[in-house]
């Protein structure tokens, strides 16, 4: 055992005088000198390390690589720190938040918990949902087994008649104090966007249905300036259901907040040519 002991030092020995008297030849031969060198050809050049070796060598060999591997682990931290930001945040947001902030749906608020758990304020909404029970547990984040039961086409059910039961929520909470003091702050951030006519200079909107009534028109947005509706700017949101938000949202809203009310624009555009109005007929 001694001998074979002895046998790999003088192996080692052998290597390591082997390796430096090869890099030596590569650093007298190369045109560059081992000064011209960038780190890669270094690196590149340098005979692999096996073994044990000495310590200067096996210094050496880790330095051209230290910067690669500090670039690797800087990377690999930022990448793992994002992983885990976008994990906490997937593991952390509840349904309601990720519906709503999903692309689109920005003219949503955050219902409140309470608010959902009251059977009081889900009257009738029973018998226009399907799914009902499990679309309810959905949204309030409540564990249930129906994932093993159901199969993938009645899961993707479930989850369709979840957004609709919390649109038509939302269309009964924005009427409430609470559900007005979210959207005025969105209000106040210009989350539903300005009205798109020039004499209103940039006037915010309120998000309005047409109907009351699910599937029967998209949302617009209302100008309370110059009274009328148009069309959001995002084709995302022009494909929300009107019925999400009602026909009386806008208008009680600005008899909520009556300070926030307009006066009425005092310009009108004057169709013209070359300068003459045009006679109406």
């Amino acid at each position: 055992m001694h001998r074979d002991r002895v046998l790999s030092a003088s192996k080692v020995d052998i290597g390591a005088a082997e390796r430096r008297r090869i890099n030596d030849a590569l650093e007298k031969t190369s045109p560059l000198g081992s000064r011209g060198l960038n780190g890669k050809d270094r690196d590149r050049l340098t005979v692999p390390s096996t073994s044990v070796g000495k310590q200067p060598e096996h210094r050496d060999q880790r330095s051209g690589g230290l910067s690669k591997n500090k670039a690797s682990d800087e990377e690999s931290e930022t990448d793992s720190e994002e992983s885990d930001v976008s994990g906490s945040d997937g593991e952390d947001t509840s349904w309601i938040s990720w519906f709503c902030n999903l692309r689109g749906n920005e003219f949503f608020c955050e219902v409140d918990d309470e608010y959902i758990q009251d059977d009081f304020n889900l009257c009738g909404l029973s018998s226009q949902v399907p799914y009902y029970d499990y679309a309810l547990d959905l949204i309030l984040d409540v564990e249930s087994s129906h994932g093993d039961m159901f199969t993938e086409e009645q899961n993707e059910l479930v989850e369709s008649a979840a957004e609709m039961l919390y649109g038509l929520i939302h269309a009964r909470y924005i009427l409430t104090s609470r559900g007005m003091a979210a959207m005025l702050d969105k209000y106040k951030n210009y989350d539903f966007g300005r009205c798109p006519r020039v004499y209103c200079c940039g006037q915010p909107c309120l998000p309005v249905g047409q109907q009351d009534i699910p599937r029967c028109g998209t949302v617009k947005i209302y100008c309370p300036k110059c009274e009328d509706m148009y069309y959001p700017r995002s084709k995302y949101q022009g494909n929300v259901d009107g019925a999400y938000f009602g026909t009386t949202f806008p208008h009680l809203f600005l008899m909520t907040y009556a300070h926030l009310k307009p006066q009425k624009p005092t310009q009108k555009y004057t169709p013209r040519v070359f300068g003459f109005k045009i006679h109406k007929t």
